[in-house]
């Protein structure tokens, strides 16, 4: 029990961010500003939480720079899905582009910050990772989907067939105190979606964004986008492993003579 409640502790703590943006969507759902438009000041809040983060060293500044270039890679999406008609923003706002508010690349950062304090906060480790190259093209290639499938067929079951036979070794290993617990890392995957899924009910609820059928009223989230989230949240980790191992890489060079760095 003790465990479970630092664990719980410590998983509130990595949603902060999360948090907070659900927090400014109810709370300006309710409250309106006359001189700020409501998508303005929610950026405006994220952009200030952020900055407060890593002031008060809840946020390091390497989890910034992931967080950062997840909110490009979400804010590129955005504008394809808006462009095709997936889903819309309908209320105006100043910092809107092409009918995307700037602030939804954040709600993909959140996922990044998520990801970044978890791994720190329960120190994760990983046995029977793939290889960088095959992590890579699949996350690339899943990213790729999300787009061509509007042209093309949608290959998103193929993908997560092939992440059995890629990620069926792998094991992430977090800690909790001082006991060590293990699960296998494609149900954390779909773990993770399907709490970004029950997330994502309450963000369309609170007006955040809208999808074609919730347009007269509001009304559930279909249990199919759990599959895109599963996918989005194996990019997504995926990112930052790689990022980290470059980094590790970096620095074991870095404090290395000049004459074995090669």
């Amino acid at each position: 029990m003790r465990n479970l409640i630092r664990f719980t502790y410590l998983q509130a703590l990595s949603c902060i961010f999360p948090v907070i943006i659900f927090a400014s969507l109810a709370m300006s759902k309710v409250i309106t500003l006359s001189l700020l438009p409501r998508y303005d000041l929610i950026l405006l809040i994220c952009l200030l939480t952020q900055v407060f983060m890593v002031i008060f060293k809840l946020e390091t500044l390497d989890e910034l720079k992931v967080i950062c270039v997840f909110h490009i890679i979400g804010l590129a999406l955005e504008l394809f899905k808006v462009h095709m008609g997936s889903w819309s923003y309908p209320e105006e706002a100043y910092t809107k582009l092409y009918g995307v508010p700037l602030y939804s690349g954040f709600m993909y950062a959140s996922v990044a910050s998520y990801i970044c304090q978890s791994w720190r906060r329960l120190n994760l480790q990983f046995t029977g990772w793939p290889n960088s190259i095959h992590a890579y093209g699949i996350s690339i290639l899943i990213y790729l989907n999300f787009f061509t499938h509007h042209f093309l067929f949608d290959a998103r079951w193929i993908l997560i067939a092939l992440l059995f036979p890629l990620f069926h070794r792998t094991t992430v290993y977090f800690k909790v105190n001082r006991n060590t617990y293990t699960m296998p890392i494609i149900l954390s995957f779909l773990l993770i979606g399907f709490f970004i899924w029950i997330a994502e009910n309450i963000s369309t609820f609170f007006g955040a964004w809208q999808y074609p059928n919730q347009e007269t009223t509001w009304s559930l989230v279909h249990l199919g986008k759990i599959s895109s989230w599963f996918l989005l949240v194996i990019i997504s980790i995926i990112i930052v492993a790689q990022l980290k191992e470059v980094k590790n890489h970096l620095n074991v060079k870095r404090y290395l003579p000049v004459g074995k760095q090669n």
